[in-house]
């Protein structure tokens, strides 16, 4: 048995497979995220114990020897543990907005654009380098009592192994890892006015150093691999691996990712480049602030459930009677395909005679243009897979291949923690059947008069879009 564990910003999950990939038991635990004035933070606590309780009550479905773990998890923002793995204050999520006007700044004084022109990664006010600098300003005594700013899944890694504080070089690559040398750069670290707090940047950990369990969650003993971070873990849980390949991820983030062998840092500033195990390899990641989490709060604010989302989308027509949404609902503003810290949601074209089905419609077409520019922009060439909580629609697929007008590889099922074991078992030496592991569950083709239709539609969105960056207010 193998087992891939998700720390997710909403949800932690764990899952069971066997030596072929098929999945065989799934365990899940809510985690809060508070929201006040711009600040999102989690509960570092409150975290691990939501790791721990699941491989305790998957471990207990499935008793068979666990061969090897694979651990992956959200990305950005900054948690702060003492030299015990311990947390000084409670984590900033990768959705804080805090530093909102640090980054403004940056892109006022050329900051911004510099740091990426060195390592191909688009700050934005939840990643560590505004974050740092924001704590460094206005909490310092937080970063004196911290040993080491982790990511998410490094936290739980030093907690369930006691191994040594350390990263790896996908979650480094925001935003001060140089991806050609995939060591970081001091230069940024001293642009973001961070020199003299150098040693909190966790060590980048190597791919093949060994590690097990300590007991908690997972039996004594147990080897167990940490990383790489959520969105290249779903690229390999999919099989997005080929130079052009990309992978569409709908969830509370709405992720675009496609891989490559190219270093590209000329253009407009945006997304990172995510390195991976496999020094060359690359994907150029353009990941959108807000993905399923925009459709939760229309869901949420028209009373509807999500088991009728299917339904509502059936009986709308595409365009939505003329209802448009610009879902840029996160308070820390977008991120990809360009940085706009202060740009907001934008509902328009409502009337009396606007349905809940058109609201609903229109916020999944809206998001579908947003990923199109994000994938248009990651460079897109080859097949396309989607993964995520929104595959549960099989409407809203419907709809995103039209919307994207191409064919959709559907693969569903816990992808991150499929491509955790994945890059488990590649830095353990284990062979599996990667093909077999990351076989599609269906292929969503496009209509093709739908997508001539939506193809006029993006042409609208990116118009409207450019209007509201223009009107967006900056600090």
């Amino acid at each position: 048995m193998f087992i891939g564990i998700d720390v997710g910003t909403s949800t932690v999950k764990a899952a069971a497979f066997d030596a072929s990939g098929a999945e065989l038991a799934v365990e899940a635990r809510p985690v809060g995220l508070t929201l006040h004035e711009g600040m999102a933070e989690q509960d570092m606590t409150e975290v691990y114990g939501a790791v721990v309780a699941v491989l305790d009550a998957l471990t207990t479905r499935c008793p068979g020897p666990v061969q090897l773990a694979g651990l992956t998890g959200q990305g950005d923002g900054v948690w702060l543990v003492d030299a015990e793995g311990l947390p000084v204050r409670a984590a900033a999520s990768w959705m804080d907005g805090r530093a909102h006007g640090l980054v403004d700044q940056w892109l006022a004084d050329g900051t911004f654009e510099a740091v990426f022109r060195r390592t191909g990664s688009a700050m934005f006010p939840g990643c560590p380098g505004p974050l740092l600098a924001w704590l460094d300003r206005h909490e310092p005594r937080s970063l004196d009592a911290a040993a080491t700013a982790l990511y998410c899944k490094d936290m739980v890694f030093q907690r369930l192994t006691g191994a040594p504080a350390s990263t790896d070089v996908s979650d480094a690559s925001m935003p001060f890892l140089d991806p050609r040398t995939r060591a970081y750069d001091n230069r940024v670290v001293e642009l973001l006015g961070l020199t003299h707090r150098r040693g909190l940047l966790a060590p980048i950990g190597d791919p093949v150093t060994t590690a097990t369990a300590r007991g908690e969650g997972l039996p004594t003993g147990t080897r167990i691999a940490n990383g790489p971070y959520d969105l290249p873990a779903c690229a390999l849980g999919a099989g997005v691996t080929a130079p052009g390949d990309g992978l569409l991820i709908v969830g509370t983030c709405l992720a675009s990712l496609v891989a490559t062998t190219d270093l590209d840092l000329t253009g407009e500033p945006a997304g990172v480049y995510l390195s991976t195990d496999r020094p060359g390899h690359r994907l150029r990641a353009m990941p959108a602030m807000v993905g399923t989490a925009a459709l939760d709060w229309v869901l949420s604010t028209t009373g509807v459930a999500h088991g009728e989302v299917d339904a509502l989308l059936a009986a709308t027509p595409p365009g939505a009677h003329g209802v448009r949404v610009l879902p840029y609902f996160a308070p820390s503003g977008e991120r990809a395909p360009f940085v706009e810290p202060g740009l907001r949601a934008e509902l328009t074209g409502v009337s009396l005679e606007s349905t809940k089905g058109d609201l609903i419609r229109a916020t999944c077409e809206g998001i579908g243009y947003a990923a199109r520019h994000c994938l248009a922009a990651a460079g897109l060439t080859g097949s396309l897979a989607v993964c995520g909580g929104g595959t549960r629609s099989h409407a809203w697929m419907r709809l995103l291949a039209d919307v994207l007008g191409r064919p959709l590889r559907v693969v569903e099922g816990e992808v991150g923690a499929r491509g955790a074991v994945l890059a488990a078992a590649e830095r353990y030496g284990v062979a599996l059947d990667v093909a077999g592991w990351t076989r599609p569950t269906e292929v969503v083709e496009p209509d093709p008069a739908r997508a001539a239709y939506y193809t006029d539609g993006y042409a609208d969105h990116l118009t409207r879009l450019a209007a509201a960056r223009a009107r967006a207010p900056h600090s």
